[in-house]
């Protein structure tokens, strides 16, 4: 099914075109390709403050998030299997549309991770999935803003922000240091926890296509076919990591 741009959010920043999510994209393709040589004779830098920092606004951000998709979702009495749009300019109904967009602004926001690991000189980490996940998010959520905030899609973002707490939580503690070496032995954990979420996603999404529900079917194949992309990088991650890395 065809969707038309969803008027209340159409002309929000960032919304009402693809042109400037699609120069954030572009020029954060240029960092990803030149960063590093611009580093290659320069010292890493000391970014432990600025990091720290970071990641504990990106907590808070993916706390506030999670409460609100959680929130907003019960009060209005959401359904997990099937939840059309809510198109109306209702409180619920806008309070829903705001999270959308707070989520699609923290995928931009989270670009700054690839900037921060160039500036530490820790290129082997821009990997083909990092700059895929990170890149492709943009669009995702730009498209689910502008013509659907909310129906089906708030599973995903309370999902994500929900995982996201322990993520950044996880780097907080990270860049304290290498004294913090010895309490992070859940890394491996943490990994497991992001591909249950794409699994949970994938039977979310998939579910809607073999039952009658007023959420574009087009959105949701979608969103499995890149969350199949997703956990199947994820899974060579993880063997290339903790498997093959400890034999």
């Amino acid at each position: 099914v065809f969707c038309f741009p969803d008027p209340r959010t159409d002309p929000w920043p960032l919304v009402y075109s693809p042109l400037p999510v699609t120069l954030l994209f572009t020029s954060y393709l240029f960092v990803v390709a030149l960063g590093p040589r611009c580093m290659r004779q320069r010292w890493r830098l000391e970014l432990r403050a600025p990091l720290l920092a970071y990641n504990l606004a990106m907590v808070a951000l993916s706390c506030y998030i999670f409460y609100e998709f959680l929130v907003t979702s019960v009060l209005a009495n959401y359904s997990y299997l099937c939840q059309p749009v809510d198109y109306s300019r209702s409180e619920l109904g806008m309070r829903m549309a705001r999270v959308c967009w707070w989520f699609f602004f923290s995928k931009v926001i989270e670009l700054l991770d690839t900037i921060f690991l160039i500036l530490l000189k820790k290129q082997e980490q821009v990997t083909f999935l990092h700059v895929y996940h990170h890149g492709s998010m943009l669009f995702n959520w730009w498209s689910g803003v502008k013509y659907v905030p909310g129906g089906q899609a708030f599973f995903i973002g309370m999902l994500n922000s929900f995982v996201h707490i322990f993520m950044y939580g996880y780097y907080a503690l990270a860049s304290l240091g290498p004294r913090m070496r010895r309490h992070l032995w859940w890394k491996r954990y943490l990994t497991i926890l992001q591909m249950c979420q794409f699994v949970a996603i994938a039977a979310h999404s998939s579910y809607n296509l073999f039952t009658e529900c007023p959420f574009p079917d087009g959105f949701n194949i979608a969103v499995f076919l890149y969350i199949l992309s997703l956990l199947a990088l994820f899974l060579r991650f993880y063997h290339r990591t903790y498997i093959r890395g400890k034999q």
